[in-house]
């Protein structure tokens, strides 16, 4: 068998691939017309925020969709003039296949143990398209560690499903608002832990913040 010997160094060549996550309203959505030349992938319904921007998407209302939104990035010439793809959000995707495999059958274990191998497929396919910087936005998680602490994670419908994602993303990223010393809000990506939010950036080029401007995050990597 012959061996296909690759270099790291031409990894990221192949697209930075970004999980944003964080509470309603924080903004994820309008951070999609920051990344290069995009297109979304919209199960939330919820694009006013970006609408002049006039991003084209696609609604994502079922399974068979999303299977064929895949099959056209990946196959169709006509998709070659996108260079970014969104998923908004990944958690109202896994929502779509825990809600068909619940009408499936009737035992909820079953239902969820479905719907987490088909998310653990999906995201694997989306990011790995060849080319193309992907961003995954997801909801946020709020959880009590023993000793009383909240702890915040992104979002998924099941907790196995939701303690997983981050394991698919070289770069994960908290979207935070908080008010500044005028009381004026500010928005700005979390990208290293703090140890009660989570967030990573494998590339080592991002500081602990970075302003809320995916394309110049990519810049930064050096996609």
């Amino acid at each position: 068998m012959a061996i296909n010997l690759k270099r790291s160094g031409t990894l990221a060549a192949h697209g930075v691939k970004l999980l944003v996550y964080g509470q309603a309203g924080a903004g994820k959505t309008s951070l999609i017309p920051t990344l290069p030349a995009p297109i979304v992938l919209s199960a939330e319904g919820g694009l006013l925020s970006i609408a002049g921007a006039d991003v084209p998407y696609i609604e994502i209302s079922d399974m068979a969709t999303l299977r064929e939104a895949w099959s056209w990035l990946h196959d169709s010439a006509e998709a070659k003039e996108f260079q970014s793809v969104a998923l908004d959000s990944i958690s109202e995707i896994a929502e779509v296949v825990l809600n068909a495999e619940k009408k499936a059958t009737k035992d909820p274990r079953q239902a969820y143990g479905a719907m987490q191998e088909q998310m653990a497929d999906i995201i694997r396919a989306f990011r790995d398209l060849p080319g193309r910087h992907v961003y995954m936005s997801a909801k946020l998680e709020k959880t009590q560690d023993e000793m009383g602490r909240v702890l915040y994670s992104p979002s998924m419908p099941g907790n196995k499903t939701g303690q997983q994602l981050p394991y698919f993303f070289d770069e994960v990223l908290a979207l935070r608002v908080e008010r500044d010393a005028e009381g004026n809000s500010q928005r700005a990506l979390m990208c290293d832990s703090d140890g009660l939010w989570l967030a990573k950036d494998r590339s080592g080029k991002l500081e602990m913040w970075e302003a809320p401007d995916l394309g110049a995050i990519i810049n930064k990597i050096g996609a």
